[in-house]
């Protein structure tokens, strides 16, 4: 974990700010950490890294990964490592779709139940901002909880077919 927040102004440097936002939460002992995206595609979810590290916070007890998306169609196709990882880790980890009304507004954030955020702003020209702030980690949790009461489970371990 580095102690320099990274400053968000290009795609790499957002998926660095997203592994920074992890490393960071998982240090600080998080139990819950948010991830908010209309569909992942720009995450850096397949990096061997992240799901290693992921992989032993999980192991700790009461630890939640909760994932919101408009839709996570393209998640198994675009993270094969991410989508076979995931399977071992389904107790712990939540996936959700909001509501049609409600999934044209979702941000892209991670978020911790401590202090940590890093929000992508412009997905166009890649600004947005990374911080250790406990009131607006708050205030996005509370953002996503009442979008939470809406939705739907998402993106099965096993998917049927015909």
């Amino acid at each position: 974990m580095s102690e320099q927040i990274p400053a968000i102004e290009s795609r790499s440097s957002f998926a660095a700010a997203l592994l920074w936002g992890f490393g960071t939460a998982q240090a600080q002992d998080a139990r819950c950490i948010w991830c908010v995206d209309p569909g992942f595609a720009d995450w850096p979810l397949d990096d061997p890294g992240l799901l290693a590290g992921l992989a032993a916070w999980l192991r700790r007890p009461q630890r939640r990964l909760v994932l919101l998306a408009r839709d996570f169609d393209e998640v198994p196709r675009r993270f094969p490592r991410f989508d076979r990882w995931r399977a071992s880790w389904a107790h712990a980890i939540d996936a959700w779709q909001p509501p049609e009304e409600l999934a044209g507004n979702l941000p892209t954030v991670l978020v911790s139940d401590g202090a940590v955020c890093v929000q992508l702003v412009d997905a166009l020209h890649w600004s947005g901002s990374a911080a250790l702030d406990t009131q607006r980690a708050h205030q996005w949790r509370e953002d996503i909880d009442v979008v939470l009461q809406r939705c739907e489970r998402a993106l099965a371990v096993r998917r049927l077919g015909l």
